[in-house]
């Protein structure tokens, strides 16, 4: 694909960077090379090849997945200025 500066002005102007008249036509062949890259990484086969999710083999030691809840409720509420029956006691906002 080759990108013209005609192309490089409109897409400079969508992205809201300047860029002067003088450099339009450098970055026009810039881009069109790195389009072409992107274009020979398309021709590439890799039907056999399985997604990468990671870049090295990690054994992950999982948690249960289990709903508790905290077993600190006591070291939390010491925190707070005002406590009732368990609970924050918070100021009034609402008019």
């Amino acid at each position: 694909m080759s990108l013209d500066q005609a192309t490089v002005a409109r897409i400079a102007r969508l992205a809201r960077i300047h860029i002067p008249e003088g450099e339009q036509a450098e970055l026009a062949v810039e881009l069109s090379r790195i389009l072409g890259w992107i274009e020979q990484l398309g021709e590439v086969d890799t039907d056999d090849v399985e997604p990468l999710r990671s870049v090295m083999e990690l054994d992950r030691n999982w948690r249960v997945d289990a709903v508790t809840d905290g077993d600190c409720r006591d070291d939390v509420l010491a925190n707070a200025p005002a406590e009732h029956e368990g609970c924050f006691v918070v100021p009034k906002v609402i008019e």
